[in-house]
């Protein structure tokens, strides 16, 4: 076994938060849906089972110190406070003791609430809005308590609705309800709670900034008004712990906010409508003083979201400049957290620039990143991509609020590409009961996926593929220069085939299924690009053409299909120089469920701050010599002139062979989605075989 690489030496020192000692300096990050009290359950907070599974696993694969995600001091459904189940805190007691055994630590986070960030789904949106709905669903899902800010305001989620005024009492109830839940987690055995949160535009840091806050009594107007709140929780749990248990501060430096709803860009020269850095400065050394013992730092609200959860499209590292700096302003430890590189990381801690590295996602993805890490395995972690297709597609677009389905919003934390994450009953690698020859036509990730799966559980499995390259249709998808992990992603594929008893067939078509000697077939062809029938389509370039560089483009390029693919594509243009337009028949631009609005919003917002001519509600007529003739929704024709015409307008699937019998069409073939569907859809079918 090799040792680890020298760089990464730092990361594996030990620290302390409070006197609470860390074995290294990596943090596993909270996420929703990785809750240990369950979220957003029908049942009701639980001790949940999924999750400990989650973290143990974890926490035997070396990493420092785990925070799971939010844990709502009341009941989402049924409005129960935490303190009140006394059964899940002596669960938790045994699960602590199992974490213990492993070196790791645990903090228990808890949360204040959501106020105007709180994701109404287009389900609920309604009941609420209706007076007589809202009455009859307050004792199942009390929304009027879950949207309470500390001002009336519009929801972030759904902008017609106006998220109520909380109440001086309801502020004092939570207050209490953070005291006594944080001392069971103590007599349980945790090591320490973190306070969610000033941090993230969540309800502590609306009452904080000044663009949400607008009372007029003690929790409103000055400073130490707005503070107060998040002031008053860290004395009340003190109070009740003692001041020797530590207690984390989950934080926000900058709210990189220009106005509601609308984010600034890395780099950006703009006016800061939220916490600006000259008062975060004046915040966390106030904050400390207060009781503080760590600060798990990075940017951003819910209005630029891309910087709390970013994107492929954000730099890595994004908010470690600005963590680094406040840390001159604190004595307690900052952790830093957001697209964080572990060498980068590692180089930063050596440094004294940070004491921790958040890392949340990448967990999700692989649960032994760190031991690989320490082996020098790196190129065995499967990498993160970036995509919140599976852990969080909290997903919105103009005039809707969340459209993510409801078995979404209850079960988040999953992973897009690796199934078993947090649905370990669902998805899980079982020896095949009788060894069967399979055959895979297509290599791209679905293929691929079931072929490894296959092979895992003990069949004898032959790749054909008929092309010279492995990935599919993914390779073009990872061409731009921001899908550095998309590109791992496929390297990573290649590589874990190789290390299973698999046949891989390269430029092989098969054009006769009864040809393979083969006891099931699977068929993961993938899909086609759609035609659309207008005057001079053949002078476009097809969005793959375009990703390949198969075909070359002009100066000034007309996008014909803002969905994700078309966006990306203009955000590419874009960033090599040239001069995209994007013509979209949708009100807005990627509308489709279960992309996630950090994702979306970042793209939105780049193209508004740069300048980039976007026509919604509008519809391609004709693709001329000289650029394009476009149809809007009043049905008046107008020209735009380009040099190029990019089409991007979505997929047909094109099995290669139909479903029968021991035939299986998988991914796109079957039907056209995103990875997350096309890799837990090769499970579905290679668990059963």
């Amino acid at each position: 076994m090799s040792t680890m690489d020298q760089k990464y030496e730092a990361l594996f020192t030990p620290w302390k938060i409070g006197n609470v000692e860390i074995k290294n300096r990596i943090v596993m990050c909270p996420m929703g849906g990785t809750s240990l009290f369950g979220w957003f359950e029908l049942t009701g907070c639980h001790f949940d089972k999924e999750a400990a599974k989650l973290f143990l696993e974890r926490a035997k694969n070396n990493v420092g110190l785990i925070i799971p995600g939010i844990a709502p001091l009341r009941d989402t459904f049924w409005g129960k406070w935490l303190w009140q189940n006394e059964k899940m805190f002596k669960e938790l007691k045994e699960f602590m003791d199992e974490i213990h055994k492993t070196g790791a630590k645990l903090f228990v986070q808890l949360t204040a609430g959501m106020g105007r960030s709180w994701a109404i789904t287009e389900l609920v949106a309604p009941l609420h809005k209706n007076k007589f709905t809202r009455a009859i669903l307050k004792p199942i899902l009390d929304t009027s308590h879950e949207l309470a800010s500390p001002s009336p305001q519009p929801s972030r989620w759904a902008h017609d609705i106006e998220c109520p005024e909380m109440t001086v009492e309801q502020i004092h109830e939570i207050i209490e309800a953070f005291a006594k839940t944080a001392k069971l987690c103590r007599d349980a055995g945790v090591d320490g709670v973190e306070v969610h949160a000033v941090h993230e535009g969540y309800l502590l840091d609306q009452f904080a900034i000044e663009f949400f806050n607008k009372r007029t009594d003690d929790y409103g107007g000055s400073f130490e008004n707005r503070y107060r709140f998040a002031v008053e929780v860290v004395k009340a749990i003190k109070e009740a712990c003692g001041n020797d248990y530590p207690v984390s501060l989950r934080y926000s430096v900058e709210s990189k906010m220009k106005g509601f709803c609308e984010g600034a860009m890395p780099g950006e020269d703009y006016v800061e409508v939220g916490r600006a850095m000259e008062e975060s400065e004046r915040a966390a050394k106030y904050l400390e003083d207060a009781g503080y013992d760590m600060l798990n730092a990075d940017n951003g609200t819910y209005d630029s979201w891309y910087w709390a959860h970013p994107p492929m499209y954000m730099p890595e590292n994004c908010n470690l400049d600005d963590v680094a700096h406040i840390k001159k302003f604190v004595s307690i430890p900052v952790v830093c957290a957001g697209r964080m590189d572990p060498e980068v990381g590692a180089k930063a801690v050596a440094e004294g620039r940070i004491d921790g590295v958040g890392i949340a996602r990448q967990f999700l993805t692989d649960p032994a990143w760190v031991t690989k890490l320490i082996e020098d395995r790196l190129e065995d972690i499967k990498p993160c991509i970036c995509c919140h297709s599976g852990c969080f597609n909290f997903s919105s677009s103009k005039g809707h609020a969340n459209t993510q389905d409801l078995t979404d919003t209850m079960g988040l934390a999953r992973c897009a590409l690796n199934p078993e994450t947090m649905q370990s009953k669902k998805y899980y690698v079982e020896p095949a009961k009788r060894v069967k020859k399979i055959a895979v036509i297509g290599g791209g990730i679905g293929g691929m996926e079931a072929a490894i799966l296959l092979a895992k559980r003990g069949h004898k499995v032959t790749l054909y593929e008929k092309t010279g390259s492995l990935g599919g249709v993914f390779v073009a998808a990872a061409a731009p220069s921001f899908k550095e992990k998309d590109r791992a992603l496929i390297a990573w594929y290649i590589r874990e085939l190789s290390k299973h008893p698999i046949e891989v067939k390269m430029n092989t078509a098969v054009t006769d299924i009864k040809s393979l000697d083969a006891d099931e077939v699977i068929v993961a062809t993938g899909a086609v690009a759609k035609k659309i029938p207008v005057k001079g389509a053949e002078r476009a370039v097809e969005a793959v053409d375009y990703l390949l560089e198969n075909k070359t483009v002009g100066e000034n390029v007309v996008v014909i299909g803002g969905g994700l693919t078309g966006c990306e594509i203009a955000y590419d243009l874009y960033l090599k120089g040239k001069k995209p337009v994007i013509v979209e028949m949708q009100d807005d631009l990627v509308t489709t469920k279960g992309v996630c609005l950090a994702n979306t919003s970042f793209l939105r917002d780049f193209f508004k701050t740069n300048a980039v001519p976007v026509y919604l509600e509008t519809a391609l007529s004709e693709i001329t010599e000289t650029g394009v003739v476009l149809k809007d929704k009043e049905g008046k024709s107008f020209s735009v002139d380009a040099d190029s015409v990019i089409l991007s307008v979505g997929y047909n699937p094109a099995p290669a062979f139909k479903a029968g019998r021991h035939v299986h069409v998988i991914g796109d073939a079957s039907k056209v989605g995103n990875l997350r569907s096309v890799i837990w859809g090769a499970w579905d079918v290679a668990m059963k075989l």
